[in-house]
């Protein structure tokens, strides 16, 4: 059973953003561009674990994706933790192709494609460090002690997989995405005993999404691009050129002629994303390239926007933020 959903990862929606707002020419696209490839690269590779995953029995295996949870001062992220009466398993999930030599003695992974080499974090250290945060904040929840296990997932199904030599246990937490299943049904032969009672299960369940803490907002145009290369205007949904004007309670593009009554939403969710966490009624107005604040008000109530205060000093978010 899938208690917490997966999401698109906010830095994904930034550099979208980031590429709609700035011009066809600005030196840093091409950066850019690499970088959402990657992240798409990414967030494709955990969803294709997702794919196994429904082949789990609904009533033993609760999973939830993409955690945030805060030990003390800081934060630790999980991929996947699937939470059972008898264990908990955490997924690392990997989507790296070539040739992977897992190094544990130096704490990396090695990628070999193209006859180049790259280094990377060591992902068994990784979920060592996961499986030690985790057991540190189930304690400070008065959740009961239970065996907690981690696996690393490569999603790349090509992706050939030299383990570390002469080390069996690190060798059993690696594995493909298609072969997950008869890795968690492994481990739960090791784990017959529930430790977990339903109400203990609950209890967890109520906890993890209560004390998930997503990231909200990541500073303001990466890249070292500044706000005035940002382009400001509602951006046409056909065509997709900057600004759109009002007329008759609607957006109007210059260039296509196309017309649409709710093209300043993503616009709006693009200030977010790349100005500010917060809005104001004149800054709606410098950002849309409008004049009429009763104009900016009524936008801004009609997208049932999070507010704090009252008339002029009101203040409004992006809806994520309060997900």
């Amino acid at each position: 059973m899938i208690v917490k959903e997966r999401t698109i990862p906010l830095k994904l929606e930034v550099y979208d953003a980031l590429m709609r707002r700035i011009t066809l020419k600005h030196p840093k696209r091409n950066i850019i561009q690499e970088e959402i490839s990657k992240i798409k690269a990414g967030f494709k590779g955990e969803k294709a674990i997702d794919y196994y995953l429904q082949f789990l029995p609904q009533d033993n295996y609760y999973i939830f994706h993409d955690l945030r949870l805060k030990l003390y001062d800081f934060y630790f992220q999980i991929d996947t933790l699937i939470v059972t009466p008898s264990f908990l398993l955490i997924l690392e999930i990997k989507n790296i192709a070539g040739t992977l030599h897992f190094e544990p003695m130096y704490h990396q992974l090695i990628r070999k494609m193209n006859e180049k080499e790259e280094g990377f974090p060591d992902p068994l250290s990784q979920v060592r460090r996961h499986e030690q945060q985790l057991r540190e904040w189930l304690i400070s929840h008065k959740i009961p002690s239970i065996p907690i296990e981690s696996l690393i997932i490569i999603s790349f199904p090509s992706t050939i997989i030299h383990p570390p030599k002469y080390m069996t246990k690190l060798h059993q937490k690696i594995c493909h995405a298609q072969h997950s299943i008869e890795k968690i049904e492994e481990i739960s032969l090791l784990y017959r005993k529930s430790i977990l009672s339903k109400k203990d299960i609950n209890k967890m369940k109520r906890l993890l999404l209560k004390h998930h803490t997503p990231l909200i907002n990541i500073p303001p145009c990466p890249f070292g691009i500044q706000k005035s290369d940002i382009l400001h205007g509602v951006q046409c949904p056909y065509c997709q050129h900057i600004p759109m004007y009002r007329k008759h309670g609607g957006w109007v593009c210059q260039h296509c002629q196309s017309s649409t009554k709710d093209a300043h939403h993503k616009a709006v969710d693009d200030y977010f994303l790349l100005i500010d966490h917060e809005l104001t009624n004149q800054k709606l107005c410098k950002f849309l390239l409008i004049q009429s604040s009763d104009t900016a008000t009524r936008l801004l109530i009609s997208m049932g926007l999070p507010y704090n205060g009252s008339n002029k000093g009101r203040i409004y978010y992006r809806k994520a933020v309060f997900r």
